[in-house]
């Protein structure tokens, strides 16, 4: 699981940073309709948001950067279970008061 600190990412969750687990695309079995956004990200690289058409929520995304995966928003499991992030990418943008997990990898 990774959380991001990018602009992009900040204005399209709302929040201070998307956390986000990635799984292989064969692992994921989506059913259902999705609203479809793509968008470019700080750096120019393209992602395909798929989006709930009835509340709007992000359901998951695909970049084109690693078209093999699928992101999914990891708010959208409902569990509090869920495990904590492994790595932190874009951390130069981050808000000087958001702490995370020493031992997790970190990126620029």
């Amino acid at each position: 699981m990774s959380v991001c600190h990018c602009l992009a990412c900040q204005r399209r969750t709302g929040s201070v940073f998307a956390a986000q687990a990635r799984f292989p695309r064969q692992a994921v079995e989506i059913n259902g309709t999705g609203t479809e956004y793509v968008r470019v990200g700080d750096e120019g690289g393209r992602s395909r948001f798929t989006f709930c058409p009835t509340c709007g929520v992000t359901v998951y995304y695909v970049t084109e950067a690693s078209e093999e995966s699928i992101a999914i928003p990891v708010g959208a499991f409902a569990e509090s279970s869920f495990p904590a992030p492994t790595f932190s990418v874009y951390e130069d943008r981050m808000h000087p008061w958001v702490t995370l997990p020493k031992d997790m990898e970190h990126m620029a």
